[in-house]
This record gives structure tokens, sequence and C-alpha cells, in this order.
């Protein structure tokens, strides 16, 4: 699969640019200042905002991947009990439709009950990224606030519950449909791809960006600093999974 080139990997850097910065909050009547102003995504909607039809979820899980690897992969759909399969797979990778919480801890859009971000991992992904969004799905339908989800993630990686990152960990994320953020609807194609390094050299040419998979900003939380380094750097690519060609956004 061809990277897209420096100017078309600048034009996605400013998607994900939307995603992870913070929601600007307007003034009322130009007088209210921010921190008077309610946070749209401040707590978790009901549950059914959630939700999806079942036969949708699929579809737009496997819209994540090419056909070729989508095709036979296990894919998993969210019920009131978490994440379960929908159909079983034979080559490995699994694809399911990621809410909000799976995103940065202190995101603004944490709680944002129109994200569906669907992603196919490979099978060292799979066996090593997925828990780690599962288990959070688990603690937010036990009715868990962002810092209670936070904390027990550092228990459960403290107790080596949680499985370490593996080696050559890709998700792919190329669904024309998924809907990601309220900052630019939904995502340009991209790769992404996960490395456990402190210090990640993100300079070259067709690297999009690198973040931090856990947060924003380290301090958000105190217990972040005991997490393991987790660093994921997305990668444009020039057509979505159905082969038809993604917009440059003009640049």
């Amino acid at each position: 699969m061809k990277p897209k080139k420096l100017h078309i990997i600048l034009a996605g850097a400013l998607v994900l640019a939307a995603l992870v910065a913070p929601r600007p909050v307007a003034a009322q009547d130009g007088a209210q200042k921010n921190q008077d102003v309610k946070p749209p995504y401040a707590t978790m909607a009901p549950l059914e905002q959630y939700l999806m039809d079942r036969d949708a979820e699929i579809a737009l899980a496997r819209s994540a991947a090419p056909d070729a690897i989508s095709h036979d992969a296990t894919i998993l759909v969210l019920t009131r009990h978490g994440y379960e399969t929908a159909i079983e797979g034979k080559n490995g990778w699994v694809c399911w439709v990621g809410r909000a919480w799976g995103g940065m801890f202190d995101n603004p859009e944490f709680w944002n009950p129109k994200v569906r971000a669907a992603g196919c991992l490979n099978p060292p992904g799979a066996r090593s990224v997925l828990p780690l969004d599962t288990k959070r799905t688990e603690l937010v339908l036990a009715g868990h606030s962002q810092a209670e989800i936070v904390a027990a993630m550092a228990t459960a990686i403290e107790k080596k519950q949680l499985p370490a990152l593996e080696p050559g960990t890709v998700c792919y994320m190329m669904g024309k449909a998924s809907y990601l953020t309220d900052q630019g609807g939904h995502n340009m194609p991209h790769l992404m791809f996960y490395d456990s390094v402190k210090e990640p050299v993100c300079g070259n040419s067709w690297v999009m960006v690198c973040v931090n998979y856990w947060a924003m900003s380290p301090d958000a939380y105190p217990q972040l600093k005991s997490f393991p380094p987790l660093v994921v750097s997305l990668v444009g690519v020039e057509k979505w999974s159905d082969g038809t060609a993604a917009p440059s956004m003009g640049m």
C-alpha cells in the first residue's frame, strides 16, 4: 500500500490535530468565561446512544481494512455487556468499532456518543492492544468515571492483568464512514503503528504524526506517569478501504 506524499500527510495531521486538541468554548454574548460553560461531553450519555444496529456495526467494522484482510477477520460488536464476537475469523485479524472512550484519557470528547472508530488490528495487535480497549469498555459499562477508569487500568497493568505491547502491532483505519471527532467529521484513511518507546523518532516524511496512546498530557492523571510508554505513529494512505480515492483536503 503506497503512503501518501508529504503534503497529503500534513493534511491528515490537521485532522488528527483537531481530534486531540482541546475544543474551544464560545463565550455567550461575548462576556461568559470559558470555565463557566459546561463541557459538551462532561459525563457519559445514555448507553443506547453508543450502541448500533448489529448488521450496520459489522459492516462498519469490516470497512476499516481492505476486503483481503477484513473478509476473514473476526468481527466484534458492542452490546450492553461489552464487546462480543459476531463473526469468528480465520486470519487472526480482529475488526471492531471503537467508541470515544477508547481514545486518550484526557480527550474532551471522551464521552462523545457520536464517535464510531472502525479499526482492524493484526494478530499481534489483537493480542496486545485490543485487551486495553475491551478492558476500558468493561469499566465504562460498569459505570466508572474517567478517573476511576484510569485508576483501574493502572491496577490492572501493575498486576500484569493486561498484556504488554507485541512488536509489529498495526491497526488499519480506512473506513469511509468512521466518525472520530466533532472537529473534523470522519478521519482520513490511515494506518497506525504502535511502539513501546519513550521518545520516538517522528521526523521522516512518510509519518503523519506520533501521539501518546494514553493522554495528550502526561499530567492529566497522576497514575498515567506509571503507565508503560505506548506511542502510535499514524501514516496516511491515498485510498479508502473500498479502493476509492480519499480527498486531499485541498493541500
